[in-house]
């Protein structure tokens, strides 16, 4: 079985009580990322579908999700949200949209459970149209040399039993996979960052 294979097993897996878990992310700060979204969009990861309350007026979103059982939980949330919703099972590593289809792509803590984060992020920046935005909230390695440390020591335990890797250093990965910042900012503490950032 290959790395991504073994996440998609245990994202179906935690699909169950994955709201709870979700729950590390606060309502003001989605509320925030989600006001920010136009035209056309992609949500990578779309997991239980908890976002797709939030989205404003003129949006049309795809969601998409590599994990079956998160989907099955998305639906009705997807039927009730205010803007259209289309659902699809998808890997971010592969999208299977052509470059420049979307006016903004976004993704709340998807990139700390893609097996190639930096594949992922390019796959991002090239379905994203040149004049288009990338936004992403995600939780990162701690800068706090012992808090990163110990990040490191149980990131192992925590990719076993429920998926995400809590050390990633997404705001670097984003750099290497070629997208163009524009602002990076605390959304809470110093360890979820709210990126946003051009193709």
């Amino acid at each position: 079985m290959n790395q991504t294979e073994r996440i998609r097993k245990i994202y179906n897996r935690t699909a169950k009580f994955y709201d709870l878990m979700d729950r590390m992310i606060k309502t003001e700060s989605r509320i925030k990322v989600f006001q920010l979204a136009k035209g056309r969009v992609l949500e990578v990861g779309v997991g239980t579908g908890q976002n797709l309350p939030l989205y404003p007026p003129g949006c049309e979103v795809i969601g998409i999700d590599f994990s079956p059982e998160m989907l099955k939980r998305a639906y009705p949330r997807a039927e009730k949200a205010p803007v259209p919703v289309r659902l699809m099972e998808m890997d971010a590593q592969e999208l299977q949209f052509p470059d420049n289809t979307f006016d903004t792509v976004l993704a709340t803590c998807v990139f700390c459970s893609v097996p190639d984060p930096i594949k992922g992020l390019r796959e991002i920046k090239r379905v994203c149209k040149p004049d288009g935005q990338i936004i992403l909230l995600e939780h990162v390695r701690s800068d706090n040399p012992l808090i990163g440390l110990i990040m490191d020591v149980l990131n192992p335990i925590v990719v076993s039993l429920i998926g995400p890797n809590i050390n990633r250093r997404t705001v670097e990965n984003a750099k290497r996979a070629g997208l163009n910042i524009n602002s990076v900012e605390n959304a809470q503490g110093k360890i979820v960052k709210l990126i946003i950032a051009k193709p």
